[in-house]
């Protein structure tokens, strides 16, 4: 499988969990390619391996075996601070918990990424600022978040995931803690955001928002079920001949 212009390249990826009395193969033979600018999803099941998927790509944990590039570069085999630093800068994530931490203002929320990454004061000020009103929620950066409704609590995890450019926006069941009039408004939010240039992967298994991705991943049992289909969405079927 060629490369082309994938942001996202993983190929032959296992990912097995031990315990002293067996061994849960989670992820089995992953071959996948998420394009730069695509807005895909991944599908399936409980339990089929949607959130391990997830995890592995946003360097939250290491496959058992095979390899992943971002961006051209490999990124299988970082350390722990190789890849701390990989996501803090090209990775950005949106929680189904929201994952806000309750004692900091949204204006504190949005720009702790950018502290974590050395960023100056008055970069960071701009750049949250700029990112809050992306998703509408600039009139709201001196509250916190109990004083917020579920979707807005969404949108500002959202400003959270793109304060910093990232190369890749990855949202794990979005919409799986609001209710549907605010779980389309935040899938809304997130066509707009592709529409302005960012590539997302979102993890889903509600049949509702397939409409808003451009193309979408099926896995069962850990393994990718239509994997034909995927390699021509990717327009490489004739590069596979």
């Amino acid at each position: 499988m060629e490369q082309g212009n994938a942001l996202i390249r993983l190929e032959g990826v296992n990912k097995i969990f031990y315990t002293e009395e067996m061994e849960t193969h989670a992820l089995s033979d992953i071959d996948l390619q998420i394009r730069d600018g695509e807005f895909a999803e991944v599908m399936g099941p409980s339990g089929c391996g949607k959130s391990t998927l997830l995890s592995l790509i946003g360097l939250l944990d290491t496959p058992t075996e095979g390899g992943y590039w971002l961006n051209g570069e490999s990124v299988s085999d970082l350390s722990p601070s190789e890849r701390a630093e990989v996501r803090n800068r090209h990775i950005g994530f949106i929680f189904q918990a929201f994952n806000l931490i309750g004692d900091l203002t949204v204006f504190e929320n949005v720009e702790l990424p950018l502290i974590y990454g050395g960023v100056d004061a008055g970069t960071r000020r701009e750049a949250s600022q700029r990112a809050l009103e992306r998703v509408g929620m600039s009139h709201r950066m001196d509250h916190y978040p109990s004083q917020l409704s579920g979707g807005q609590r969404q949108r500002v995890a959202a400003a959270r995931a793109v304060v910093g450019d990232p190369l890749i926006l990855l949202a794990d069941e979005p919409t799986g803690n609001l209710d549907s009039t605010n779980g389309e408004a935040v899938m809304q939010l997130l066509r707009d955001l592709h529409a302005e240039g960012s590539t997302i992967l979102m993890v889903t298994h509600d049949p509702r928002y397939s409409a808003y991705a451009e193309r979408t991943i099926h896995l069962f049992d850990g393994r990718i079920t239509d994997e034909e289909a995927e390699i021509e969405a990717l327009g490489l079927a004739q590069a596979s001949v």
